[in-house]
């Protein structure tokens, strides 16, 4: 067995059964590279779907368990359950989210390091189906008439960690068939899942409600088992395991490997051309960028998350043009901020590509966020329609340095040029930013379950101060690529930066 530090694999890369029963309907017997590319980032599109899916339950059912803060409104007729229907509901649940992000982002780290050395699609279908396994455990507690706290406690946090299995594998097989020339906006589209993966979840949630909270886990939990099977059977984890060559009509620039991958990886079988040592964790926090941005995400991810599970909360305990809104009708509202999140993902792919500057373009959505966070808490109640808009607009600044940053620019580093060739550092790169970024998930929905019984403008003033601080964080790395931009750089004055690849005469590292 392999030791934390060791570069030691633990598994020989095969060919998925399911490619083999592709290649049969091909004339030339074989899937071209272009095809592979498709087929892995819809896999992996759906796959993080269905975890963010499994996710929203509790958010959604939160009103249906407890009361409202003050304990004089119910959103549903159900009465509240056990233990989460009393004065301490809205901190007791606050305490069920912190164990599982908590695991999340501990699991996180370990899960990056293994994915390195593991089979990634054997580890990714794992962690789904124990996803699924332990999500619709939760749910099992409405027909077994289950009130014990330590039983939801010990279900989330199994889940924390299946579901941190998730992320790293993602993108890690995602990196291995992309390159960094137009990641921006490849991964600006693909990091899409996760927004759409709330509405989903959302929609399922709230539709299945009706019947007993319990559905609003199962059917979820159902919907990550069955596609856990199917990444099994279908997701090909680089060029070399499927024996994948680039077309030779194909233009080098456009969905290529780049930077890691030479051209004797892609005529070849697994080590050719392939540095298969995998980075250790310590020398992963050392690749230039990774522990600023890791940091910058902490609390990013804080205002995200917090919006994550409190959201269809805090819509259905506001009134809204003088009115309450139901559980079912604040759960389907809610969708509004993923949808502007899809819309502000895509953006900050399109638009770092455009700048060559990731930090650049990470920093401008997240002090935009502060406002707009200000004016929907102000102005949000005044209307549907305003409510509307302005829930929409900060989706698409709260969720669009977060999708940037876990996506594109952990890639970026992930296959940065300081590591000479070595491809296996993705996971554990792309595990040390969101990890670290879990952490304030962790901390961000826990403290709003006690601030929030006391003021909803507090858990706002947190969340815009949260903000301000990850901007502020990147403002070095935003100032050194204003002036790469402006200036270029020397080769013996190279500046470091996440951004992109380089282009003469800029060479842009962070």
């Amino acid at each position: 067995m392999a030791s934390w530090t060791s570069s030691e694999f633990l598994y020989v890369e095969i060919k998925p059964p399911g490619i083999h029963f592709l290649e049969r309907f091909k004339r030339s017997g074989k899937l071209s590279f272009k095809q592979y590319q498709w087929l892995v980032f819809g896999l992996t599109f759906i796959a993080y779907i269905a975890f963010h899916a499994s996710r929203k339950p509790n958010s959604i059912v939160k009103g249906t368990l407890s009361k409202s803060p003050t304990g004089h409104f119910k959103t549903t007729d159900q009465g509240g359950w056990a233990p989460f229907d009393g004065p301490d509901g809205t901190a007791l649940l606050g305490q069920i989210d912190l164990a599982f992000l908590s695991v999340y982002a501990v699991g996180m780290f370990v899960a990056g390091h293994l994915g390195d050395r593991l089979d990634l699609r054997t580890f990714l279908t794992i962690g789904m189906v124990g996803t699924g396994v332990f999500t619709s455990l939760f749910g099992v507690a409405f027909w077994a008439n289950i009130h014990s706290f330590y039983y939801f406690l010990a279900i989330q946090t199994l889940a924390g960690w299946f579901q941190s299995i998730g992320w790293p594998c993602v993108v890690a097989v995602l990196g291995n068939w992309f390159d960094k020339k137009r990641r921006g906006v490849i991964m600006g589209v693909w990091s899409a899942h996760t927004s759409i993966g709330n509405i989903v979840g959302s929609l399922i949630a709230t539709g299945l409600l009706k019947f007993g909270w319990g559905w609003s886990f199962v059917g979820p939990a159902l919907l990550i088992t069955f596609l856990g099977l199917v990444v099994y059977l279908f997701l090909p984890v680089n060029p070399p395991a499927v024996e994948a060559e680039r077309d030779g009509t194909e233009v080098d620039s456009t969905m290529r490997l780049g930077d890691t991958i030479t051209e004797s990886f892609l005529s070849s079988r697994m080590s050719t051309g392939f540095d298969r040592r995998a980075v250790g964790f310590l020398a992963a926090w050392k690749i230039p960028g990774v522990a600023i941005f890791a940091f910058c995400l902490f609390f990013t991810k804080l205002v995200s998350y917090t919006f994550l599970y409190w959201l269809p909360f805090y819509v259905s305990q506001t009134e809204i043009g003088g009115e309450h809104l139901s559980q079912e009708t604040s759960g389907n509202l809610s969708t509004l901020f993923d949808a502007g999140g899809v819309v502000g993902g895509i953006l900050a792919g399109y638009f770092s590509d455009q700048l060559d500057g990731r930090a650049i373009t990470a920093g401008g959505f997240i002090y935009l966020t502060i406002p707009a966070l200000f004016l929907y808490r102000t102005y949000g109640h005044i209307s549907m329609t305003i409510n509307i808009i302005l829930m929409f607009t900060a989706g698409v600044f709260v969720n669009g340095p977060y999708a940037l940053i876990t996506t594109a620019v952990a890639a970026d580093l992930g296959t940065h040029k300081s590591l000479k060739g070595n491809a296996r550092a993705l996971a554990t790169v792309t595990a040390i930013i969101d990890g670290t970024g879990s952490v304030g998930a962790a901390i961000g929905p826990v403290l709003t379950g006690y601030i929030a019984a006391i003021s909803w403008d507090a858990v706002f003033y947190m969340l815009m101060t949260a903000a301000l601080i990850s901007g502020l964080l990147l403002t070095k790395l935003i100032i050194t690529e204003v002036k790469t931009l402006l200036y270029g750089s020397s080769e013996e004055d190279e500046i470091v930066s996440a951004a992109s690849e380089p282009r003469p005469p800029i060479d842009v590292l962070i």
